[in-house]
């Protein structure tokens, strides 16, 4: 497992309530599954992969959970390449440019 130094930018994971504790007006689907959440901070003190450890957030707030990434970055993107979007501004351009 892999040691990780205090102060260390990392991501905790945390289950926050578990699917029989969800509410009831959920939709079922959403009820069958625990709630769950992710968080970025620096890590408060020296651990391993896989432990419980305790992160102090940008916005200085200090949450538990068990530490799953270092370093972490952001994983989303904005979906498959469209081609006809290149032209939107291009398009846009020369409509404004005309209407003027």
């Amino acid at each position: 497992m892999e040691f990780v130094k205090k102060g260390t930018y990392v991501q905790i994971h945390q289950i926050v309530l578990q699917s029989d504790e969800r509410a009831a007006n959920l939709p079922e689907d959403t009820k069958k599954v625990p709630l769950e959440m992710w968080v970025k901070g620096y890590l408060n003190h020296d651990a391993k992969l896989g432990e419980e450890v305790e992160i102090t957030t940008l916005t200085s707030r200090v949450v538990r959970g068990k530490l799953v990434e270092v370093n972490p970055s952001y994983k989303h993107d904005f979906g498959k390449f469209v081609p006809e979007l290149l032209k939107i501004g291009h398009d846009l351009r020369l409509i404004l440019k005309d209407g003027e």
